[in-house]
């Protein structure tokens, strides 16, 4: 009998805090899990084939994320707003974005106007070899990046944990974003680097409506 040498793989392989993180976020958003179930350590552990720690880093994760509450001497719990919350904080998100790339424009990228160019290179290569398993990491790579490039050092702290929070959007139907997803990167990138600050905001408001309408339905 012939065996998936990918699943083999899998199954020898023990789950990642991402792995974990990303299996109980996607039970929450698909409605298996509801607010206020507990996620109790011990059945995780078994669950994922994994020790308590990296079942402990992903509650942490998903904490931050808004997805988890997690209480002394109780334990996790879903969060009854992590889904409500969701478009909120896309909305923040936007507004600090395009300020960022604005931001960003008026200096050409400063220090970073060659990671964003290999940034984005990197993101259409993942695409065009159909490397979708790279592509989140590339994606939160490239909007960081852009907060970084705006030399407002708040705006970039602020950012980041918002981000965290909504990191879940770039992992859902990324095959069928990632062409869209980079095209959208490369000329926002394009706008920054030549110095086109109300190019460099409207561009970065169209890509970021389009994550919100994506949240819209997931909700």
């Amino acid at each position: 009998m012939n065996t998936d040498p990918d699943l083999t793989a899998s199954l020898r392989e023990p789950a990642t805090r991402e792995a974990i993180a990303s299996a109980i976020r996607d039970d929450v958003l698909d409605g298996n899990l509801r607010p206020g179930d507990r996620l109790p350590e011990p059945m995780l552990a078994e669950r994922f084939g994994v020790s308590r720690v990296p079942v402990r880093e992903a509650l942490s994760q998903l904490q931050s994320e808004g997805f988890v509450n997690l209480e002394r001497y109780k334990g996790a719990t879903v969060s009854g707003a992590s889904r409500a919350d969701a478009l909120e904080v896309m909305q923040v998100r936007r507004g600090l974005e395009v300020f960022g790339a604005r931001l960003a424009a008026e200096r050409l990228g400063g220090d970073f106007a060659d990671d964003l160019r290999l940034v984005t290179e990197s993101g259409t290569r993942a695409e065009r070899s159909k490397q979708h398993h790279q592509v989140p990491p590339l994606v939160m790579r490239f909007h960081s990046l852009v907060a970084a490039a705006s030399g407002n050092q708040e705006l970039s702290r602020t950012l980041e944990h918002t981000l965290r929070r909504i990191a879940w959007v770039f992992d859902r139907n990324v095959e069928n974003r990632a062409d869209r997803c980079w095209r959208d990167h490369t000329a926002i990138a394009g706008a920054i680097l030549d110095g086109s600050p109300v190019q460099a905001g409207y561009l970065m408001d169209e890509h970021v409506k389009k994550d919100e309408d994506l949240v819209r339905a997931l909700l």
